[in-house]
């Protein structure tokens, strides 16, 4: 009787839990989009693992304690269409359960990846059954007529079979995950024609020789003034034209085609997403493959995923979808992360690097953009953590905790609560510097501030490579600074006395969202440039805040002015 009485109470405590526990959402609370937890705002400390690492839970086991030394509290897991329905209708979310009991023994939260129809453009992680029959699964065809390992986005088979599995899944997910461990589910991966503009299948060509649908040439025409300027210049040049056939409407290059297929991706996508929502509403992204320097056109990248150019056809299409977010390896992202940041697209980057550079990244896109979060990518091998590509069979590091993308979590765990405010009140700010970009003004409060490269004071060469610095305002006068390898300096910017010097200034640090002070900074602390002369002349005291290369680290300054 006792026994039976602990069982009624363990599953009238997970009944209890379920319905106590909110889902995850998201909301705009002030200036910032947010991902709302547990009923509280929460900033993804990230990271992806291998493509095929989560096939293995027992390799998954060797990867865990990884993740807490390395300070992250999401993880960004893959869940392949073949590994839950390898038989057609025969389902099996074994592996689903064991991730997320993965996750809970060692305190994170979970984003599951879906690798259904596609898979960096490519359906290879689609069922043997599905490859198998192209006769109900119909293929992409390129130039010429040739066949491809890429699921037409036009096949309503190919969309009904994946939008069945999808569903099974989140049925799953919504009754073995009560605890919410489950934040957010990325559909697909970097989709998009490979090896031409755009599919030229028979049902293809008909469709591109047909009108453009009137449901997206509404949403258009609905939202002209903020449409993309890459876009609304090709519509524009097309003669602006509000019907017609791809080519009437847009004209006839190929990025004509790019916008046919971001269209029809964004149906096969879209309808999938609502469906998974009608079951369990969590947040759903995509991640888009960005264009590559050497790519000529779509087709070297894959077309029709949501670039810039086609963010206003995916979201006509695909409304369900919450963000459209960019992976990013190119040097520069500050650039890229800011063409896909819209008042209707919200910042999250779930695939970049994990090295030095990531960790600079990471501070530029939660405090210049406001930023759900980092995750970069292959956080499983420990060596893309000190290099973006490491060599094979190089070592990797075993001193997790000194990795610079450790310490950045580490401060960026520390300080969360006051950024999420600061996104908050729209009073956080971010620098991201390299030698082809060694210097940002920042204006914030009552003074610009000027984050340059770290240098040598008495030379004035650059002493640093890379540098970055977050910035939360406290008050008009009064900023606190995370950084690493800069120095900043300020400038008033309300009309008076034009120089700005340091009242008083201390490093330290945050807990539980409060500043606690540790050294005061003065004398050669704060000196950055030795000619006085030279400064005063420029309306500088020659004094500021300096960090050096083994940040990030934090410094609070309250500012006067004189003359």
């Amino acid at each position: 009787m006792k026994q039976l009485t602990l069982l009624l109470l363990g599953v009238f405590a997970i009944v209890v839990s379920s319905e106590a526990a909110p889902l995850p959402t998201l909301e705009r609370r002030g200036a910032a989009a947010q991902l709302i937890v547990d009923g509280q705002p929460w900033l993804i400390r990230g990271g992806e693992v291998a493509n095929t690492a989560s096939s293995s839970l027992a390799y998954m086991d060797t990867v865990w304690p990884k993740l807490t030394r390395l300070n992250l509290n999401t993880v960004l897991v893959a869940i392949a269409w073949a590994w839950v329905e390898p038989a057609e209708g025969k389902f099996d979310f074994a592996l689903v359960d064991g991730l997320l009991a993965g996750a809970r023994a060692n305190n994170q939260r979970v984003i599951f990846l879906w690798f259904g129809s596609w898979k960096n453009g490519i359906s290879s992680f689609v069922p043997a059954w599905v490859k198998a029959d192209q006769a109900r699964f119909p293929r992409v065809r390129v130039a010429g007529g040739q066949s491809v390992e890429i699921l037409s986005p036009l096949s309503a088979t190919a969309l009904a079979a994946d939008t069945r599995a999808y569903v099974k899944f989140m049925e799953h997910l919504r009754e073995a995950d009560p605890q919410r461990t489950t934040l957010m589910i990325q559909l697909q991966n970097e989709v998009g024609v490979l090896g031409d503009s755009r599919d030229r299948s028979d049902a293809a060509n008909a469709a591109f020789a047909g009108a453009v649908p009137a449901e997206l040439m509404k949403y258009l025409a609905a939202h002209q003034a903020g449409l993309a300027p890459a876009l609304a210049k090709l519509w524009a040049e097309a003669g602006g034209k509000t019907a017609g056939t791809w080519t009437e409407v847009f004209g006839t290059s190929p990025a004509t085609d790019e916008l046919f297929m971001a269209w029809h991706y964004a149906k096969f996508m879209g309808g999938m997403t609502a469906a998974g929502k009608a079951v369990y509403p969590l947040p759903v992204f995509t991640n888009t493959w960005i264009v590559q320097p050497e790519d000529k056109g779509p087709g070297d990248y894959p077309s029709g995923g949501p670039q810039p150019l086609s963010l206003d056809v995916w979201k006509a299409g695909a409304p369900a979808i919450d963000l459209n977010c960019p992976d990013i390896y190119l040097p520069n992202f500050d650039e890229q992360v800011a063409s896909f940041q819209r008042p209707d697209n919200p910042v999250f980057v779930p695939e970049s690097r994990g090295d030095a550079g990531g960790a600079a990244n990471a501070f530029y896109a939660i405090g210049a953009h406001a930023s759900l979060g980092y995750s970069p990518f292959g956080i499983d091998n420990t060596g893309r953590l000190v290099v973006l590509r490491p060599e094979p069979g190089a070592p990797a590091p075993t001193e997790l905790e000194g990795l610079p993308l450790a310490k950045a979590y580490a401060v960026l765990r520390d300080l969360t609560p006051l950024i999420l405010e600061h996104q908050q009140k729209g009073t956080i700010r971010a620098a991201w510097l390299t030698t082809t970009k060694p210097r940002q003004e920042i204006a914030l409060g009552n003074h610009t501030l000027t984050v340059e490269l770290r240098k040598n004071r008495r030379t004035g060469k650059l002493s640093a490579e890379l540098g970055y610095a977050m910035v939360c305002g406290l008050g008009p006068d009064d900023y606190l600074v995370a950084g690493t390898d800069v120095q900043v300096t300020f400038t008033p910017r309300p009309p008076g006395a034009p120089i700005a010097g340091i009242a008083d200034a201390e490093a330290g640090e945050v807990r539980d969202g409060r500043w606690v002070p540790g050294r005061k900074m003065s004398g050669d602390d704060i000196l950055v440039d030795y000619n006085l002369a030279k400064a005063a002349a420029a309306n500088q005291s020659g004094s500021g805040l300096m960090f050096g290369p083994d940040g990030p680290t934090l410094q609070r300054v309250k500012l006067y002015r004189y003359r």
